[in-house]
């Protein structure tokens, strides 16, 4: 059974981090910071991907962070670990290095009132910037999208950006349904990055629910763990593996959440 809401915390912030030692306690003390000035309750969870680092411990140490630690299965288990631990209204997934500010949670917020049940940040777009980012990268990025978008969700101009937000019910559904980095997913040597959010999002229009892209201010991290190589095979097999999935029927039709979850 899905877990219920706790109707007294209003956001719920997820940051997946595996050995994150260096960046982690700024980007503790920025989220806190943060959210220690805002009006409503809310909840940090810190997911350890099977560090070997002191990822773990330094996260364990900062008051008021709940901390799961997972075998080192990638990015994409650790993402639904911690959404399915939420518990706040909203569940907002960051990265561990806050390359979008934890700040640019006031322009997601605003289209869940809007009616949207999904709200994911856009590096593409009017209003969007993009600090710091090698040309290369940029071109990387933008040939992945276009795949993307052929294989399996037209009309979204960033599904990798890790600053995402969902209402707590349909993250609930959404990753008790994802199957790529379900339960099952295997245990991975080094990091691990994953085009897990291409299977989130199609499960997400799959299932009905309205999904708004965001532009919003993101700097490239110098210390970032994509391996161009390695990683764009992951993902271009990851990508395939949806389409293939669906063909396959693998993916079952979600329950009639989107329009209850509006109307709230």
């Amino acid at each position: 059974m899905p877990d219920l809401p706790d109707h007294n915390l209003h956001l719920s912030v997820v940051i997946p981090a595996y050995n994150e030692e260096r960046r982690l306690p700024q980007t503790l003390a920025n989220v806190r910071a943060y959210l220690a000035a805002q009006p409503f309750a809310s909840e940090v969870i810190v997911v350890d991907d099977g560090s070997s680092d002191r990822t773990a411990a330094i996260a364990e140490a900062c008051p008021a962070v709940q901390v799961l630690r997972c075998d080192h299965r990638g990015k994409g288990f650790a993402v639904r670990a911690g959404a399915l631990a939420a518990r706040g209204a909203y569940v907002l997934l960051c990265d561990a290095d806050l390359a979008v500010p934890i700040e640019e949670w006031v322009k997601v917020e605003g289209f869940f009132a809007s009616g949207y049940d999904v709200v994911i940040g856009s590096r593409e777009g009017i209003g969007a910037t993009r600090e710091g980012e090698p040309w290369y990268r940029h071109v990387m990025g933008r040939v992945f999208n276009w795949i993307i978008r052929l294989v399996a969700l037209r009309g979204i101009n960033d599904t990798q950006c890790g600053f995402k937000a969902l209402r707590h019910a349909v993250a609930q559904d959404l990753f008790q349904r994802v199957r790529i980095y379900g339960d099952d997913a295997p245990v991975v040597q080094g990091a691990a990055v994953t085009a897990y959010d291409v299977e989130l999002l199609f499960l997400a229009r799959k299932g009905g629910y309205r999904i708004a892209e965001v532009p919003v201010r993101w700097h490239y991290g110098s210390e970032t763990k994509v391996n161009p190589l390695r990683d764009s095979l992951r993902n271009l097999r990851d990508v395939l593996t949806v389409r293939l999935n669906d063909l396959r029927g693998r993916y079952r039709a979600a329950p009639a959440l989107a329009d209850t979850e509006r109307s709230r």
